[in-house]
């Protein structure tokens, strides 16, 4: 039997979480869910590469990857879109899926992806 690491384990279920409050239209709360879910990954990340871990914050987290000039172009876009700002309207732009972010996150750095509930589209 394979036991999933405690970061992944930590971050599917920030996702699951997530998900289950944008279906109750808790969009803020679901974003929350999304940043805190990429901060599990880049706290592994961190950990694989040696770079110092800022502390358990995703957001610090977030910043500490901007911040590397060397990570993958893939990684820091997601880190971009993970760490902007909402709208006036409490809305990202358009197309923007945090889930889908933290997705590319693992994928980028850890060459990992994280299991969605199967009702995710």
């Amino acid at each position: 039997m394979n036991e999933k690491p405690a970061w992944k384990a930590a971050a599917e279920e920030e996702i699951r979480l997530g998900l289950e409050e944008r279906a109750r239209g808790m969009e803020g709360r679901a974003r929350v869910r999304a940043r805190r879910a990429a901060g599990h990954v880049l706290g592994e990340y961190f950990r694989r590469v040696g770079i110092p871990d800022p502390g358990p914050n995703a957001y610090t987290r977030l910043k500490v990857l901007l911040a590397q000039r060397d990570a993958p172009a893939e990684a820091r876009r997601a880190a971009h879109f993970l760490t902007m700002k909402v709208n006036l309207d409490l809305q990202l732009p358009p197309g923007v899926d945090l889930f889908a972010e933290t997705q590319r996150l693992a994928q980028s750095l850890l060459g990992e992806s994280l299991d969605f509930p199967e009702n995710h589209a």
